[in-house]
């Protein structure tokens, strides 16, 4: 098996790639490197020394400059890298320059990868521009899928891991038809979401979100998918929520070329800043005016390194997040950081169910959830308890329903005072149905309140009037589907935002029916 998931949260995953070369972990990030620069920019060992134990490089390049030479120094030789090379196949200057400038054989190219030994391997594909029309769009489709086929059965049986780059662009119906058609082609172990590097130098993340959803419906979820060009951190934890396992790109260089230092939250001018937000092995020793007293070449080598410190620890705060269970409370710490990564969460929020489909239903460790505001409404926990709630209760005529508030801050609900306090008072007997209300969950039967995660949570005493609505809406159909000769006991509290006694009478009203009760239950 050479793709092993280890452990998984949301759609994302933690898994070992195994190479000819040895084993990636993923999700992973392969720092492209060009092997005539790269010795005076950022050495190879130096990429190794930070942490990143692949690469990727451009075998055209290669091919172009070393021509057979480079089939006896083997790609290892040429990069100068010790860990797993992976090489692209120049599909980025045909992306750049376009069809008529660059030549590619599909073939020649497929040949000439693997006699250089490359561990993970791309075919020339014809990228998708995102400014393509939809006619440009399909061809590029069409043909990547007939180079695909062409060179089939020169990959098969290779000891080189195949990628196939999934196209169609800002078109999610050629995306699908990509993908579709893709998976029934041979010899490929790997996939990549093609052409998304103008989308993201535009920051159009929403767009992205699209592209890769759509991939990934449409593609095996035993083998890893690769964004080509996704190389700032800010996306990094929202494209592995996705399922994307890895990424490349060489921004980690091209933003130092230009004095832009990289942030988990956003990228700043050196110039522009005071205080280097970081304590890596550059920040800790440079302040921003030292930085730029250096040479060009020299700060710029420093801020390359920088920036891949950081891309580093968002892949690894990333992985710990899949490990606890809290990817989805990163994603939305995240979607603060930039308007257009919100709008990018607001997409991913539209595929939550199919997302939900592929989430771990169980955790080693369960921690407490945090729940802020109506965007953790659409947490998958929190999907999936609201679909099977009402599913599992087993509503049976003559018995008293008993709908009690819950508080955050009293868990589990069975031990709250407010219950205590209804049981003294003989509003609630036990062969009740006790179910509890409260925002984000809406409903909650008691007899559940001690599985995970309705004692391990955390929300603010103040919340959104929207959650508050979805909450009623709940309540009101669940009070519709209690047997008419049963009895209803709405229990409030006004010191709760969401069991106002006067509100909560409203909504009933709108239901219709005479068998509810009220009764004011607060405690000091």
């Amino acid at each position: 098996m050479f793709f092993e998931i280890k452990d998984k949260d949301l759609a994302g995953r933690i898994g070992k790639l195994r190479t000819k070369s040895g084993v990636v972990e993923t999700p992973a990030f392969f720092p492209v490197i060009n092997p005539f620069k790269q010795v005076k920019e950022v050495p190879p060992d130096k990429i190794f020394e930070i942490g990143f134990k692949q690469v990727i490089t451009n075998a055209f390049i290669i091919k172009q400059n070393l021509g057979d030479k480079a089939k006896e120094l083997g790609v290892k030789g040429v990069t100068g890298f010790k860990g797993v090379v992976m090489t692209d196949s120049g599909a980025y200057q045909l992306l750049i320059y376009g069809r008529g400038r660059i030549q590619i054989d599909p073939v020649e190219i497929v040949l000439y990868q693997k006699e250089i030994g490359s561990d993970i391997a791309v075919i020339a594909d014809i990228p998708t521009r995102d400014d393509s029309t939809y006619d440009e769009a399909l061809e590029s489709v069409v043909e990547t899928l007939r180079r695909a086929r062409e060179v089939s059965p020169y990959i098969q049986g290779s000891d080189t891991l195949w990628v196939l780059p999934i196209q169609g662009g800002v078109y999610p119906e050629l995306v699908a038809k990509s993908a579709r058609e893709g998976r029934e082609i041979e010899g490929y172990e790997m996939y990549a979401i093609g052409s998304p590097v103008t989308v993201l130098e535009k920051y159009d993340f929403k767009k992205i979100v699209e592209m890769v959803v759509t991939a990934k419906m449409n593609l095996p979820l035993s083998k890893p998918i690769h964004l080509f060009g996704g190389g700032h951190p800010l996306i990094i934890p929202l494209m592995v929520a996705l399922g994307v396992d890895s990424f490349d790109s060489a921004s980690y260089i091209l933003y130092a070329r230009d004095d832009r230092y990289m942030t988990e939250h956003g990228t700043y001018k050196l110039n522009d800043l005071s205080y280097l937000p970081c304590e890596c092995e550059v920040c800790s020793r440079y302040t921003p005016e030292e930085l730029m007293k250096l040479d060009k070449l020299e700060r710029s080598k420093l801020i390359a390194i920088h920036n891949l410190h950081v891309i580093n620890r968002e892949l690894k705060r990333t992985k710990t997040a899949i490990k606890e269970g809290r990817l989805w409370e990163l994603i939305e710490e995240r979607a603060r950081s930039h308007p257009a990564l919100r709008e990018a969460f607001n997409e991913f929020i539209k595929y939550v169910e199919w997302v939900e489909r592929l989430d771990s239903r169980f955790k080693g460790d369960a921690h407490a959830i945090f729940l802020y505001d109506v965007t953790s409404y659409y947490r998958t926990e929190l999907i999936r308890h609201r679909r099977n709630v009402l599913k599992r209760l087993k509503l049976k005529e003559g018995r008293t329903y008993v709908l009690l508030p819950g508080h955050p801050k009293e868990k589990p609900f069975r031990e709250s005072s407010l219950l205590k306090k209804a049981f003294d008072r003989g509003l609630v007997k036990e062969s009740d149905e006790v179910l509890i209300y409260i925002p984000f969950f809406d409903i909650i039967p008691l007899d559940i309140d001690q599985a995970y995660p309705y004692a391990q949570f955390e929300m603010p005493d103040e919340v959104d009037k929207t959650l508050i609505d979805n909450m009623f809406e709940r309540v009101k159909k669940l009070i519709r589907e209690i047997p008419k000769n049963s009895e209803v006991l709405i229990i409030t509290c006004d010191s709760f935002p969401w069991s106002k006694a006067e509100v909560l009478k409203q909504v009933v009203e709108e239901v219709g029916v005479g068998n509810v009760k009220f009764a004011e239950v607060c405690v000091n």
